[in-house]
C-alpha cells in the first residue's frame, strides 16, 4: 500500500537513545529507547510502508521518520469500567437530586 503527498499517515522514530535519557529514570525505564508514533499529513510525493518520510502534524511540526501506517485509526479508549466508579456515581446523583437512600 502506497501513500500520497496530503495523506494522513503515522510514523515512528526513536527519539532518545538508551544512553540519553535522564539518569533519574527508573532501571527498567532507562534500559529502552524513547520511541515516538505520531500522525500526520505526509509531506513526500509518495511512499511506502517502510520508508523514511516527513509529516507536518495538525500544529504545523514538521517531523521525520519510518512510515508504519497510512489513513491509521484511532485506537485510544478510556479502558475498561471500574465498578467502584459506577456506584459511585449512582451515589452521587442521589445526593444531587436529594434522595436520602
Amino acid at each position: 500500500m502506497s501513500a500520497k503527498k496530503g495523506d494522513w499517515v503515522q510514523i515512528h522514530f526513536i527519539a532518545l537513545k538508551p544512553e540519553e535519557r535522564s539518569p533519574r529514570l527508573p532501571e527498567d525505564t532507562k534500559k529502552v529507547p524513547l520511541e515516538i508514533k505520531i500522525k500526520g499529513f505526509l509531506e513526500n510525493d509518495s511512499a511506502n510502508i517502510g520508508d523514511i518520510v516527513k509529516i507536518k502534524t495538525n500544529v504545523g511540526r514538521v517531523v521525520e521518520g519510518k512510515l508504519i501506517s497510512i489513513n491509521p485509526v484511532y485506537e485510544h479508549n478510556f479502558g475498561e469500567p471500574v465498578p467502584e466508579l459506577l456506584k459511585i456515581s449512582n451515589q452521587l446523583w442521589d445526593i444531587l437530586e436529594g434522595d436520602s437512600k
